[in-house]
């Protein structure tokens, strides 16, 4: 029974994430909005709406005690910045390898990956520092959490200005299918204008919402069932529902040579993910050093250090990417290993 709540959750948070990102390509294309900037960082805030969600909703819903709908909140935040820079990088790297062979090197544009990978690294430091910061002090809680903010506003201004200056104008994107609305009731007279396209963004939001209800609820049962505490259980589970199946778009092109749009997808919801949603994590949740939280933001911190090396002391092949795939290994051996409590002592 649990595990069929979880599953039918996800098909429904599935369902919404597709409709979103189907009416998000088609405002893009209204909006007359560039590939470059669709990769960077349309796509990867739009399509880490499914792991944004399952947290607030956790927060703002009713069940459970607060203490539950609190640590699968924090594990479900720290879970997305985790798995993209450990797991997915991984697996693009064996996406890699299975056409390109173990000798071939990835060539994406390395300023602006630099650039990602930076500030990523400034995210996830400051979230570590407000592990630390005393509930008592507030103000310096606040203003770790405004720090985070800002450097995401901070990471916009200098992506802008670096196209502005590159002189790269960029195609516009086009919409992949006919909006899906568009499919259902065309022949009712429904057209596919920017009423209808917000319209679509606005049922599959309630789609995605309503499948993170349940899908908390059948990680709370989990927990009872396996032993495995809620926060070490929702920093695994949720983002490989809600976050891994929005990236096999990297999987895809990293084949066929897009290595920009490839790593540009992945690290442009990296610095999404360790920003914001850490930002209302300080402020609203016991934001502590549990020995899952800090494993949380050691192993990527690790990952994405080794990877920004790697960048800027010769080509990055995939090889160098398995590293990373290492640390989400050791990271969940202790997140479970620490995590879990057996059910008889419960």
């Amino acid at each position: 029974m649990t595990v069929g709540i979880l599953v039918i959750a996800l098909l429904i948070i599935l369902i919404g994430a597709e409709v979103f990102t189907n009416a998000l390509e088609h405002l893009g294309e209204r909006l007359k909005i560039t590939e470059e900037m669709t990769s960077s960082i349309f796509t990867p805030v739009g399509t880490a709406l499914p792991a944004t969600m399952v947290p607030m909703v956790a927060v703002l819903s009713t069940f459970g005690t607060q203490s539950v709908r609190e640590e699968m909140a924090v594990g479900a935040i720290l879970g997305a910045p985790l798995m993209l820079a450990t797991l997915v990088m991984f697996l693009t790297a064996v996406a890699a390898i299975s056409r390109r062979g173990w000798e071939d090197h990835f060539s994406p544009e390395r300023t602006a990956l630099n650039r990602d990978l930076f500030w990523f690294l400034i995210a996830i430091g400051l979230g570590t520092a407000a592990i630390f910061a005393p509930h008592s002090m507030k103000w310096l809680r606040i203003l770790l959490a405004l720090g985070l903010v800002l450097v995401y506003i901070v990471y916009l201004v200098r992506y802008f200005r670096t196209s502005r200056q590159s002189g790269a104008k960029g195609r516009r994107i086009q919409a992949s299918e006919r909006l899906y609305l568009f499919r259902l009731f065309g022949r009712l007279g429904v057209t596919e204008n920017l009423p209808v396209i917000f319209m679509q963004l606005v049922i599959a939001t309630a789609f995605i919402v309503f499948g993170a209800q349940g899908f908390l609820q059948g990680v709370e049962r989990l927990s009872m069932w396996t032993g495995v505490s809620i926060l070490a259980l929702s920093m695994v589970i949720v983002p490989l529902a809600s976050e891994l199946p929005e990236k096999f778009n990297s999987l895809v092109w990293i084949r066929t040579r897009k290595d920009t749009l490839a790593f540009a997808n992945i690290t442009g919801a990296m610095v999404f993910q360790a920003t914001l949603l850490p930002a209302v994590g300080i402020m609203l949740m016991p934001w502590e050093p549990r020995p899952e939280v800090l494993a949380g933001v050691i192993f990527p911190f690790a990952a994405t250090a080794y990877l920004l090396f790697r960048l800027r002391h010769g080509n990055l092949r995939a090889v160098h990417l398995f590293f990373n795939g290492f640390c989400y290994l050791a990271c969940l051996l202790v997140v479970l290993g620490w995590g879990y409590v057996p059910v008889a002592a419960q």
